[in-house]
């Protein structure tokens, strides 16, 4: 993190001057209608891991159905909701691209969030699904045809990896590229799984380590459902973006020249990729008449979107005086 001091200055001479009919309390930056969502940015991505994970599903289920094997049934089961949640990454994105209006002045852009909320359900119940059907299977004796068992589980790594790879680029970027991201490496797991039950199985004839694959493939998941769920919810409560120090920001921000005070400072996760932050700012009496407001508005802004990687930022300016006026009444 760099220094609060860092912000002294931190917009050149020759500020531009405020356009006729701004307020001089405060003003906005109108960066949010053309935002693009971290999911947005990495749609093909998607799209290619969605049609290699369908390509599999296909193949994981012919191989299950001949060769009795739960571990690769569920294993397949967890690549289709893997699929359904990547569809679902896909058409939020479209989604949260709507322009906003007058009803919804931050567009569709929470669908993105929404659409991760229930991928990470879907992840929780498809894991306790397969976590019971395992236990139910002890104690009755299931032969497995190891041989189709092995070559789809094969197949099914191979292709995991290949999606693995396309979409760990952006996986920090959005919660729904980096839930499809999860997924995807917990059906690489999965496959794993499969392939050593299958191998072990071929040589020592213990039809029971299907079912104990089974089960460490729904622990497997568990996990990932939590920590996507967790990170959706922290979203929905607004709470502070990821890795920004609300503390640090005000410190910036109380190193620009002027600046006396700085509160009602909130900052939150509009939707993956798109930050918000509002304040408000108070300057001294001698700078609110040397130096116009905008210069200051310019510099706090500049400070938070070099130190912070904030552009959508709502800061409203006021003079020493303002908070001492107490409440206003109106007639």
């Amino acid at each position: 993190m760099d220094q609060p001091q860092n912000c002294e200055n931190e917009f050149s001479a020759g500020h531009p001057q405020a356009p006729d009919g701004v307020e001089a309390s405060g003003a906005h930056d109108h960066g949010l209608g053309n935002a693009t969502t971290g999911t947005a940015k990495h749609r093909k991505r998607l799209i290619l891991a969605l049609s290699i994970t369908l390509s599999v599903v296909i193949v994981q289920f012919v191989g299950a159905m001949i060769s009795g094997s739960l571990a690769l049934l569920a294993d397949t089961g967890h690549m289709l909701t893997d699929a359904t949640g990547i569809a679902i990454a896909l058409i939020a994105s479209l989604i949260a691209g709507l322009p906003a209006t007058s009803k919804r002045t931050f567009g569709f852009l929470r669908v993105e969030v929404l659409a991760a909320l229930v991928n990470g359900i879907v992840l929780g119940v498809i894991a306790i699904f397969i976590f019971v059907e395992a236990i139910s299977r002890f104690g009755s004796e299931v032969e497995v045809q190891t041989t189709p068992m092995i070559i789809a589980a094969i197949i099914g790594g191979l292709a995991n990896l290949t999606s693995l790879l396309l979409l760990r680029g952006g996986q920090g970027e959005s919660l729904n590229v980096r839930g499809a991201y999860l997924e995807v490496l917990g059906d690489l797991l999965g496959s794993v799984a499969v392939i050593i039950a299958g191998i072990v199985i071929l040589f020592t004839g213990w039809n029971w380590v299907d079912q104990v694959a089974s089960i460490l493939i729904a622990v497997i998941i568990l996990p990932r459902a939590y920590t996507l769920l967790r990170e959706v919810v922290e979203v929905l409560l607004e709470a502070s973006p990821k890795g920004f120090d609300v503390d640090a920001a005000r410190e910036h921000m109380l190193a620009v020249p002027g600046v006396t005070e700085v509160h009602d400072v909130h900052a939150w996760t509009i939707t993956s990729g798109v930050p918000a932050f509002s304040a408000h700012v108070t300057v001294s009496d001698q700078a609110w008449t040397e130096r116009e407001y905008h210069a200051i508005l310019d510099e706090l802004k500049a400070c938070l979107r070099t130190h912070f990687e904030i552009e959508h930022t709502t800061l409203q300016i006021e003079p020493v005086g303002h908070r001492q006026l107490g409440p206003l009444v109106h007639d």
